[in-house]
């Protein structure tokens, strides 16, 4: 198929330079002298019938034109037949080539820099490759990766690839990524958000006490960062303290510009919050933990865990709650942490008796000394 397309196209390029040669030359000699004796003759017989010129003199004249017009007609011919020997032998030579020299020099070239065992490209593959299909995207990500896993300075390069991690539901790896941008890149409002918002994914949805961090430095850097104040009114609402989630996010929402993709998401989180009757949302918990992957069971309670204690930090008063929390730190195998959990609850409940007590007999049945 291929040879057949590349001898009909050097047919076709042959026929284009031999069709010019196969037609009549035209007659460029309109204007030479023959014409100019022509019109002289008829200029004499003109003027005799109008009376311009006596008879005898319109033959003479007659005679003189005749004789230099067959003149110029014989030098004519004469020089016309080597001139069409000529223009013929040029043709010839011409078509020569084209017939010959051109198709024997075109196979040549092909052959010594062509590709004729090449094989196809469909037009689907070729269509997809400028918009970079799934195989071209995945060999360019495992470059980066590479490229970052030889240069882990690279900021830029960590900057690039914690978004794509985000996509693709690898969070631990998105929290390294993001947080390598932000300790070489500087910290910026926007890269605190960022690193506050994997944290998040990471724990499932929890705003657990180092993302709460990243979302406060954040609004240290810039009040007005969306991210972050988005995820504290999410914090206030995972605390049960719906009513500052909603002030949160209706002072959000009176910031948002015309047209915020973002807003939608701020008006569903408020009818949640404000709906009658609605109870107050929750982190993930037992249940949750109990239906999760295995592989994603540890990482939930430990992000339970980690938002407990960070409620407490903020009100201690809960007696319970330190009791639960001592008691996770013993079920995760964390005696150190249960113990200064303890402590941390004697410092919070210090001169409230009947929470102290509660609180001793609580850790002293989980095996925790006060």
């Amino acid at each position: 198929m291929l040879w057949a397309l590349i001898a009909v196209m050097t047919a076709a390029a042959v026929m284009a330079v031999l069709w010019p040669l196969s037609r009549r030359a035209r007659d460029l000699h309109s204007g030479n002298d023959v014409a100019v004796y022509k019109d002289q003759l008829e200029e004499i017989g003109r003027d005799q019938n109008w009376g311009l010129i006596a008879p005898t003199e319109a033959e003479a004249a007659r005679l003189e034109v005749s004789r230099r017009l067959i003149a110029a007609a014989d030098a004519d011919a004469k020089a016309e037949a080597p001139s069409r020997d000529a223009s013929l032998r040029g043709r010839r030579l011409v078509a020569v080539v084209a017939l010959a020299i051109l198709p024997i020099c075109a196979i040549t070239i092909y052959l010594a820099v062509g590709s004729p065992d090449l094989p196809g490209q469909p037009l689907a593959s070729r269509a997809a490759a400028p918009r970079g299909g799934e195989q071209s995207v995945a060999e360019l990500f495992a470059r980066v990766e590479r490229h970052l896993e030889q240069n882990p300075g690279d900021g830029r390069g960590w900057e690039v690839v914690a978004p794509i991690y985000m996509r693709l539901g690898r969070f631990d790896d998105a929290v390294k990524a993001r947080g390598n941008a932000l300790r070489l890149l500087g910290a910026t409002a926007e890269r605190e958000s960022d690193l506050g918002e994997a944290l998040v994914s990471l724990a499932n949805g929890v705003v657990t006490a180092d993302a709460k961090t990243a979302f406060d430095d954040a609004l240290k850097l810039d009040p007005k960062d969306v991210t972050a104040r988005f995820y504290g009114g999410l914090a206030a609402e995972q605390d049960n303290r719906p009513e500052d989630a909603a002030r949160i996010w209706h002072e959000l929402a009176a910031d948002a510009p015309e047209g915020a993709g973002w807003l939608a998401s701020v008006q569903r989180a408020l009818a949640r919050v404000e709906a009658p009757g609605a109870a107050a949302p929750r982190a993930p918990g037992g249940d949750d933990v109990a239906a999760a992957p295995p592989a994603q069971q540890g990482d939930m309670i430990r992000a339970m865990v980690e938002r407990l204690a960070a409620r407490l930090r903020r009100d201690g008063s809960d007696v319970d709650g330190w009791i639960q929390l001592v008691r996770s730190y013993m079920v995760l195998g964390e005696a150190d942490k249960a113990r200064a959990a303890v402590t941390d609850a004697h410092r919070a409940l210090e001169g409230d008796a009947d929470k102290l007590r509660r609180l001793d007999e609580g850790a002293r049945s989980l095996g925790v000394g006060g």
